[in-house]
Order: structure tokens, then C-alpha cells, then sequence
């Protein structure tokens, strides 16, 4: 701020009784009230640059509007601009000031007392800042002109002033969405000039004042949100040119006064969650510019009034959560309504839509009712129809086969009736439909196979019925799926396998079947809830922690030592003649062998049935061991010093397509890092995986500890966690195999990609958030990941984060920080900085560390340190300057084009910083860290800023 702006503010309150009291100032006032009021405001975005004390004329300034003839400044608009601050009293010194629009911005504290007293103002509006405290007594002492008042969004508390019927021009007042208290004040009434009153989302109370009649000229009233109480006046009536009244949310009561009927010129009416009793007068029918009606949720019984059917222009009735009676009305089903809601009542009869109905209904809620008899085949007649809920009655029959001509259905509810019979085929026409809800019948039969063509399904809930046969195998290719529900039905079979591909998919449940087998793994069966799957006495998997039975793998031939110089049919002076006869001599003996062994499990079987054995093996069977030999077609195992074991955790066969010797060939290969060369090769059932050959092999662990270190790692499974397959060993070669992600790492994503294929900021925000629940996921199981960097993060095919090489620095004899170091040297940048201190214990404080950098990394899309010509920039240091300058916007990543919320990238920024504090004590755990960011998501409860302090 420059010396002569000081000297302005320094001498503004001698100035203001001044000029109160002179004539006019030399001072240029408009310029002098300006510049005050910029020096009393932060401007983050330098919106108010152009505003320059040394100028004499502020008219070309932004946002100033000034009277083309006195060029005095007569509007002030700087709606949305971010400015933060306290309101300045140089706003005083603008005398001409008509029109004050400071709306959406940042302001704070309370509200000048005297900010009405400009002579000439007639509109103020400070909606949407975080202005606080009550409104001064004398607030609207002195407004003669003014006509439109907004303090709307704010956080103003005490009383509404009693004076503010002194301002008789006023046609516009809106303080909602505060925490104004106390009564309404009887002297709102006196604004006869009124059109708009809007007190809503408060904490008004008790009664509204009499003498409402007197502001004859309101076109809307909102007073819904409060906590108002008694009956609601008869002097109502006497607003005949109102269009809105909404009183929904208080605690009004007693019957609907007669006089509301005369509002004929109401186009909405909205009256509910409050106390009203009685029936719905006949006159609702008398209200014909009527096009919305919500008497929802009060104590109104009887019949509802078919006089209804009298306005022509009413769109959506809202009747839910009374006590009507009686049958659904013929109306639903023959006017122009399009939302018609009626549920939660007491209605009875069958549901009967007219033949040919031409009714324009999009949205149907009968739900909660006592209704009867069949659905409707003529529903098919209600072809606007979008949303339809028959649920909570007591339908019965089957579903008509009708159905399937509504092609607009986004919504089917049928559930809690008593229908039954199968589901029919032609459901499965309905393309838009996105949830069907059938729970809690008597359906019976198979799923349709033709599910499958409901391509929009999001939610598909059959529970509770009596469905049979296997899961349809269709359902995987609903790819938009997020909650399926097959519970508590008579299902049989296998889990399909495909359902694991489903992207979206977040609640799954088929407990209480008849299932058998695997339960699949990957994706989100990896962290389902055992009560999803409980019941099923024939699945088993390590989500069940249940041992499934063995298979006996056939032996694979293959030695990742071995050359095609080992195979007998290519190497000289080796008759083929006789090594075919030599297989033949083998397959004899085998046979023998397994004769010989069929006939001692015999004999066992007979032995123990002798003797009653009772003792039963319940231990689960170990991983199974795949002996590794020399090609995977040539030759029976070997047991030298050089064949080690393929073995799969969890059990089962681990078959590659091809040959041992070819399994780690240069043109199969994927990457290197710190610790190893990986390779991608296929299983013989064609899924590809991914083949880690680790290149420490002179600190290896022994076999014992790696293989301890191996299952302790193929346990800790999550959806986020690149999947552990396998492993191999011998004293000369180590492999792990891991599933193959095929969307490439993060890096690539990040620092090599153009412009038109950047990650979305959704997509950056899903990144974070799943790395971070990956990460405690392995906290919580003891596990250090010790390599935290972006080329460690893999995205699946729909853009799912899966931490990779986690834990691998166990496998080293011993923590020793050369070899730590050298091994991830790589991880320049992210490493934290007790890594440099051999004193310290390596802990998961030191992944907190790596995850911020690599947060900082995807956010701004730079990496963790860059190198210049003659400088190094840290991209931490970096961050934390544009952060403490308030220049946010500044770092997120370019290529997004400011197409990001600056509420979430903020504090998500701070989290960054937060989890690369220097002292390791001041990180926070990751299971904060996934709690901060779900309500940086989901902002509820506690402030983002409370859980980062």
C-alpha cells in the first residue's frame, strides 16, 4: 500500500464528520471511498488493479458505474470476485451510490450500522460472504429509497430489527439461509410496497403477526425452514396477488384456512412438513393458476378432493406422508400432472389407469399405501413414465409383460408386495432403466439371461424372493452397475468370475444362497465383507478365510535356468526314436504307480471305517507347490539343486502358455526398477500376468524368510494393491507374479501424456484417494511399503490405482540404509528425510512422506524435483510458497485448463504439506488421511480445516 493510501485511511474518520457537515469536499469522494475501501480488502486475484488513487476518475475502474452526466459514481458491482475482508466504512463517502453488489465473495464481520443512510441508495446486496453477528438496532432507521435488500447466505444471528417497517419503498427483503431468532416483528407488515419476503432456513419462532393483509402487494412469501408455530392466519387470503407462498418445515397447525382458496392467482403452494389437520378442502380446486402443490407430510385425512382435476395447469402434487384414503385418484392417470406423489398414506383398492390414458405422468410414487390386486397391464398406456414406485403395498399376481413398452423408465420399484411368478423377459427391453428394486416378494424361476440388455442398470436388487439356478453370467456386462443384491433367494452354482470386471460396481451381497465354489478375487471381491457371502456352505476363498479343496496340479516342466539346449529333441546325437520310446516306458510305470496307489487309498479307506477314526483333518491345505524343470512340454520334474517350486498362494495351478525359457525373454519385458526387471507373459486360461524378476540376489533372504515375507504379502489384499499370484525360488533367481495391470503407471500418465489425454481432476482425486486407502490398508497389516513414487502406481482399465512393489524392502537380509538407498534410488524426492539419519527406525511415517510428494506430483502435474541449468527446484518447497501467497489456482496442473473446484484442491494441497512435515510425529496416519479426503468429497460434518489443524 502506498504512503498517500495510508495517509487516506489515517485520516478517514476525521474526514467522514467533515464532509457530513461541509459542502463539497476538494477531495475527490468517490475516489477517496474507493481507494478505502480496496486498502480494507484482500484481492487474491488482483480484480481491482485498474483501481488507481492517483486517478481522478474511477469510472473506467472495474465494476464502477458512474451518472454519464455528474460522473459520480452511482454502482459499485463486484459480485464474485473473491475479495475477503471486513466491509469498509469508505463506502460512506459515495453519496451518489445507487446500486451496492458485493454478493459471493469472502467478507466478513458484521454489518455497518450506518451502511443505509446513503441518500441515494437503492439496492444492497451482500448475499453469499460469511458476514456474522446481529444487525444493528438502527440498521433500518434511515432507508428512505431504498428497494431491494439481500443479506441472504450469511451467518447473521439475533432478531430481525422491529424497524424495518420503516423502510416504506422497500419492495424486495431477503435475509435467508441465516440464523436470525426471536418472533417475526408485526412491522414487517407495515412494507406495503412489498413483493418478495424471503425469511427462509432461519430460526424464527412462534407465531406469524397479524396484519399480513396490509402487504396486499406480495407476489411471494418464503418463510419455509423455521420454526413457526400456530394456526395459519386467515388474513392469508388477503395477498390475491400472490403466485408463491411456501411455509413448508415449521410447526404450524390446526385446518387450512377457507381463505386460501381465494389465491387465484397462486402458482405455488407449498405447506408441507408441518402440523395441518383435517381434510383438503374442495376449494383447492378454485386455485386455477395452481402448477405446483405440496401438502406433503402433516396430519391432512379423507379423501383427496377430485376437484384436483379442475387445474389445468398443475404440474407436480406432492401428497406423501398423510393419512388420505380411499382409492388412487382417476385424475393420476387422465390430466396433465407430471410428478404425482401419494405415497405413505392410507390408500386402498386396486390400481386402475384408464384405457388409451393420454396422461403426461413422469413420476409416480404410490409406494407405502395398502393398494391391491394386480399391476396395471395398461400401464404400458403411461408412456412419459420415467420414475414409477408401487413398493409397501400389497400387489399381488405377476409383473405384466406390458412393462417393457415403457421405454422411457429410468426407475422400477416394485419391492415389499406379494408378487410372484418370474421375472418376464420383456424387462429386459427397458435400455434407460437404471434401477430395478423387486426385493422382498415371491419371485421364483431362473434370472433372466436377457438382463444383460439393461445396459444403464446402476442398482439391480432381487433379494429376498425365491429365484433358482445360477447366476446369469449377463449381469457382468452391466458395466454401470454399482449395488447388486441377490440375497436370501435359493441361487446355486458358481460365482461367475466376470463379475469381478465390473468397474463401478461398490455393494455386492448373495448371502443366504445355495452358492458353491471359488469366490473370485480381484477388484472389490478383495475387500468384501464376509456378510455379503455368509450362508453359503459351498463358497470358499480367502475372503472367507476358508480353504478350498485341493487340486492336485499336474507338474510343470519349467526352469526359468534353463536353455532350448536342454530339450532332448534339439540337441545332437540324441535319437528321437528313443526318447519317444522312453516317454512310453514312463507312461507305463506311471500307470502302475497309479494303480498301486488307488488300490492303498483303498485299503486306508477300509482301515479307517474298521477302526471308527474320528479325528478329521481340518487343516487347510498349503499353497500349492508346481516343481519347475526344465521346458514346460519336455520332461518330468527333476529334483537338482538348480529346480526350484512355482508356487501359487492361495492354491491352484499356475500354467503358462509358453515355454519356461521364453517366459523372461527381453521382448516380454515391461519395465526395470530398484529391485527388478518385471515381464509380462499368460496363464494357459489366456489371463496375463506379470512376472517380477528381482535382481538382488546376493541379499536375498534365505528361502524360509522369503517365503515367509511372499504369503505374508499375497494375504493383504485390497482393491488398490496390485495382486500377488505367486512366487518362485531358488539361491540363483527369485520371482514374484503378480496380476497385469494393463492401464500402464501413473507416471506415464502424468509427465508423458499430451494435453487431450490428461487425467480429469475426478480422475486425479480417485488416484489419490485410492493410493491413500491401498496404503492404510497395509498399515494396518504391518506393512511398510518403503517405495512410495508414481512409477509404483498402476491404473487398471478403468482408471483404478494399484499400488505395486510393496514390501519388497523386507526381502533384504537386513534394513541396511547403503543398500535401502541404493536399491531405490529412483525415489529421489520422495524419500523422507530420516532415510539420511541411521539412528531412526523406518517406519510408515516414511510412506506418509511419499504419498504427500506424490499428492503435490499428481495435483500440479510436475515431478518431485526438477533440474534446471543451474538450479534444482524441490516441487514441496514450491507448493508451500504458492500456498502461503495464496496463488492455489497457480499450481494445479495446466493441462486441466481451470476445470477444477478450488474448494478441493485447497485443502487437498494442505493435506500434501501436512503428510510431508520434516518431523515424522506431525504426519497423520493414512486412515486420516482416507478420512480427510471422504469429507473433502463429501463435506459433512467437521470442517476440512479442523481435521488439518
Amino acid at each position: 500500500m502506498s504512503l498517500s493510501s495510508l495517509l487516506l485511511l489515517s485520516l478517514l474518520p476525521f474526514l467522514l464528520p467533515f464532509h457530513a457537515k461541509s459542502g463539497p469536499s476538494p477531495l475527490n469522494d468517490d475516489v477517496l471511498g474507493l481507494i478505502v475501501f480496496k486498502a480494507d480488502v484482500s484481492d487474491p486475484f488482483s480484480h481491482l488493479s485498474s483501481w488507481n488513487e492517483d486517478s481522478d476518475h474511477p469510472c473506467n475502474w472495474l465494476g464502477v458505474g458512474c451518472d454519464p452526466k455528474s460522473n459520480r459514481v452511482t454502482h459499485l458491482t463486484l459480485s464474485n470476485l473473491s475479495l475477503s475482508g471486513k466491509l469498509s466504512r469508505g463506502l460512506l463517502l459515495l453519496q451518489f451510490l445507487k446500486t451496492l453488489d458485493l454478493s459471493r465473495n469472502n467478507l466478513t464481520g458484521s454489518v455497518p450500522p450506518d451502511l443505509l443512510r446513503l441518500k441515494n441508495l437503492e439496492n444492497l446486496d451482500l448475499s453469499e460472504n460469511g458476514l456474522s453477528g446481529s444487525l444493528p438496532s438502527s440498521f433500518f432507521e434511515q432507508c428512505r429509497l431504498v428497494r431491494s435488500v439481500s443479506l441472504a447466505s450469511n451467518g447473521l444471528t439475533g432478531p430481525v430489527p422491529d424497524n424495518v417497517g420503516n423502510c416504506l419503498s422497500l419492495a424486495s427483503l431477503n435475509l435467508s439461509h441465516n440464523q436470525f431468532s426471536e418472533a417475526l416483528p408485526s412491522s414487517i407488515w407495515n412494507l406495503v410496497g412489498l413483493r418478495s419476503l424471503d425469511l427462509s432456513f432461519n430460526a424464527l419462532f412462534g407465531n406469524i403477526p397479524a396484519g399480513m393483509n396490509r402487504s396486499a402487494n406480495l407476489r411471494m412469501l418464503n418463510l419455509r425452514n423455521n420454526q413457526l408455530t400456530g394456526q395459519l392466519p386467515g388474513e392469508i387470503g388477503a395477498l390475491v396477488l400472490l403466485k408463491s407462498l411456501d411455509l413448508s418445515n415449521n410447526l404450524l397447525n390446526e385446518t387450512l384456512p377457507d381463505s386460501i382458496g381465494t389465491l387465484a392467482a397462486c402458482q405455488y403452494l407449498g405447506l408441507s412438513s408441518n402440523l395441518f389437520s383435517g381434510i383438503v378442502p374442495i376449494w383447492i380446486g378454485g386455485m386455477r393458476s395452481l402448477e405446483s402443490l405440496d401438502l406433503s407430510w402433516n396430519k391432512l385425512s379423507g379423501e383427496i378432493p377430485s376437484s384436483i382435476n379442475n387445474l389445468h395447469y398443475l404440474r407436480e402434487v406432492r401428497l406423501s406422508g398423510n393419512s388420505f384414503t380411499g382409492g388412487v385418484p382417476t385424475w393420476v392417470f387422465e390430466s396433465g400432472v407430471e410428478l404425482v406423489s401419494i405415497s405413505d398414506n392410507m390408500l386402498s383398492g386396486a390400481i386402475q389407469v384408464a384405457g388409451k390414458s393420454s396422461s403426461a405422468v413422469q413420476y409416480l410414487d404410490l409406494s407405502g399405501n395398502s393398494l391391491s390386486g394386480w399391476v396395471p397391464p395398461d400401464i404400458s398406456y403411461l408412456k412419459n413414465l420415467q420414475f414409477l414406485n408401487f413398493s409397501r403395498n400389497s400387489l399381488t399376481g405377476d409383473i405384466p409383460a406390458t412393462i417393457g413398452d415403457l421405454k422411457l423408465l429410468e426407475a422400477l420399484d416394485l419391492s415389499s408386495n406379494n408378487l410372484n411368478h418370474t421375472i418376464p423377459s420383456d424387462i429386459c427391453e427397458l435400455a434407460s432403466l437404471k434401477v430395478l428394486n423387486l426385493e422382498k416378494n415371491s419371485f421364483y424361476g431362473e434370472i433372466p439371461t436377457q438382463i444383460g440388455k439393461c445396459t444403464s442398470l446402476t442398482s439391480l436388487d432381487l433379494s429376498e424372493n425365491y429365484f433358482t439356478g445360477r447366476i446369469p453370467l449377463s449381469i457382468s456386462s452391466l458395466k454401470n452397475l454399482q449395488r447388486l443384491d441377490l440375497s436370501q433367494n435359493k441361487i446355486t452354482g458358481e460365482l461367475p468370475k466376470q463379475l469381478s470386471s465390473l468397474p463401478q460396481l461398490t455393494y455386492f451381497n448373495v448371502s443366504h444362497n445355495k452358492l458353491t465354489g471359488q469366490v473370485p478375487s480381484g477388484t472389490f471381491f478383495d475387500s468384501l465383507p464376509q456378510s455379503s457371502l455368509a450362508d453359503n456352505e459351498g463358497l470358499c476363498g480367502a475372503v472367507l478365510n476358508i480353504s478350498c479343496p485341493a487340486v492336485m496340479p499336474k507338474p510343470i516342466v519349467l526352469n526359468p535356468n534353463s536353455s532350448s539346449s536342454n530339450n532332448p529333441l534339439t540337441q545332437p546325437n540324441v535319437n528321437p526314436t528313443k526318447t519317444l520310446h522312453h516317454k512310453k516306458i514312463i507312461l507305463s510305470i506311471s500307470t502302475l504307480v497309479a494303480i498301486g496307489g488307488a488300490a492303498i487309498i483303498a485299503v486306508g479307506i477300509l482301515t479307517i471305517t474298521v477302526l471308527n477314526f474320528r479325528v478329521r483333518s481340518n487343516e487347510s491345505q498349503p499353497a500349492t507347490a508346481l516343481d519347475m524343470s526344465d521346458s514346460y512340454l519336455s520332461q518330468s520334474p527333476r529334483s537338482d539343486a538348480n529346480s526350484g517350486k512355482l508356487v501359487r498362494i492361495g492354491g491352484g495351478d499356475l500354467e503358462f502358455s509358453a515355454a519356461g525359457h521364453a517366459l523372461l525373454n527381453k521382448d516380454c519385458e515391461l519395465g526395470r526398477g530398484g529391485f527388478g526387471t518385471v515381464y509380462k507373459t499368460v496363464l494357459r486360461d489366456g489371463q496375463p500376468v506379470a512376472i517380477k524378476k528381482l535382481t538382488v540376489s546376493s541379499l536375498v533372504k534365505s528361502k524360509d524368510d522369503f517365503e515367509r515375507e511372499v504369503r505374508l504379502f499375497g494375504k493383504v489384499k485390497h482393491r488398490n494393491l496390485v495382486g500377488l499370484k505367486g512366487y518362485y525360488w531358488t539361491s540363483s533367481l527369485q520371482l514374484l507374479i503378480y496380476d497385469y495391470i494393463p492401464g500402464g503407471n501413473l507416471y506415464k500418465h502424468l509427465h508423458e501424456s499430451s494435453a487431450s489425454d490428461s487425467l480429469s481432476w475426478l480422475e486425479r482425486f480417485d488416484i489419490i484417494l485410492g493410493v491413500a486407502k491401498g496404503l492404510a490398508h497395509l498399515h494396518r497389516h504391518g506393512v511398510v511399503h518403503y517405495n512410495i513414487k508414481s512409477t509404483n502406481v498402476l491404473l487398471d482399465g478403468s482408471g483404478e490405482p494399484k499400488l505395486a512393489d510393496y514390501g519388497l524392502a523386507k526381502l533384504l537380509p537386513m534394513l541396511d540404509r547403503y543398500v535401502l538407498c541404493s536399491k531405490i534410488q529412483s525415489a529421489l524426492g520422495y524419500m523422507a528425510p530420516e532415510f539420511a539419519c541411521k539412528t531412526v527406525k523406518i517406519t510408515e511415517k516414511c510412506d506418509i512422506f511419499g504419498f504427500g510428494i506424490l499428492v503435490l506430483e499428481i495435483l500440479t502435474g510436475r515431478r518431485p524435483v526438477e533440474y534446471l541449468e543451474d538450479d534444482v527446484v524441490v516441487l514441496c518447497d514450491v507448493v508451500r510458497v504458492c500456498l502461503e501467497e495464496g496463488r492455489v489456482e497457480e499450481l494445479i496442473d495446466q493441462r486441466l485448463g481451470g476445470d477444477f473446484p478450488l474448494e478441493e484442491a485447497v485443502p487437498i494441497v494442505k493435506l500434501g504439506l501436512v503428510c510431508t512435515s520434516q518431523v515424522p510425529s506431525n504426519r497423520p496416519d493414512m486412515s486420516e488421511v482416507v478420512k480427510i479426503l471422504e469429507v473433502i468429497r463429501s463435506p459433512q460434518g467437521s470442517p476440512v480445516e479442523e481435521l488439518l489443524a
